[in-house]
């Protein structure tokens, strides 16, 4: 049964061809849009993402000197966002906590996962090399999180790292008090 009526006449190619432009413009349009709000999301996630992890950052870096100090390794200061260059390498620290003869390196992490950790002492070892201050130093590695994923806690522990475990308004240190770190 056809939905035309007789009385209606069939539509020429070149109506048929103009719709069938109109629809492919319209649709054009409607991906342009779609491609332009996906950039917008992405940007404010990064925006989002970059605040939240600076958030985390400073709730660790208030806790590092009583976390430290409690654990007898007592630390003076502590600061972030350390950054270099090394023969074309840029570097990065996230947090910086110092007495007269250690340094621990804290690698802060919203969600810590087991390439986080990988990657974190991988790092290490170059610390003294970047941070040439540093060079007579003990460097231990700490890695601090708010969630972990498959174990990356566990993993960074046995890896020789402090774990530290941001929560509500602080941290703590996760590792036992027998917990004996690595020396980078």
């Amino acid at each position: 049964m056809s939905t035309l009526s007789h009385s209606e006449p069939a539509p020429t190619l070149e109506e048929v061809w103009r719709l069938f432009k109109e629809t492919d413009r319209k649709f054009q349009e409607t991906d342009r849009k779609f491609q332009e709000t996906d950039i917008k999301l992405n940007k404010l996630e990064k925006l989002f993402t970059s605040q939240w992890g600076k958030l985390v950052e400073s709730l660790v870096e208030g806790a590092l000197i009583k976390i430290f100090n409690q654990r007898g390794i007592p630390v003076q200061h502590t600061y972030t966002r350390a950054k270099g260059n090394h023969q074309g390498r840029s570097w990065e620290v996230d947090i910086v906590a110092k007495n007269g003869e250690a340094v621990i390196i804290v690698e802060v992490k919203t969600t810590l996962r087991p390439d986080d950790v990988k990657r974190f002492i991988d790092k290490l070892p170059h610390i003294k090399t970047w941070m040439r201050e540093y060079a007579g130093n003990i460097v231990y590695g700490a890695m601090a999180y708010l969630n972990a994923e498959a174990g990356a806690e566990k993993m960074a522990q046995n890896k020789g790292l402090f774990v530290i475990k941001a929560t509500g308004d602080s941290a703590y240190l996760e590792n036992p008090a027998d917990f004996v770190a690595r020396i980078y």
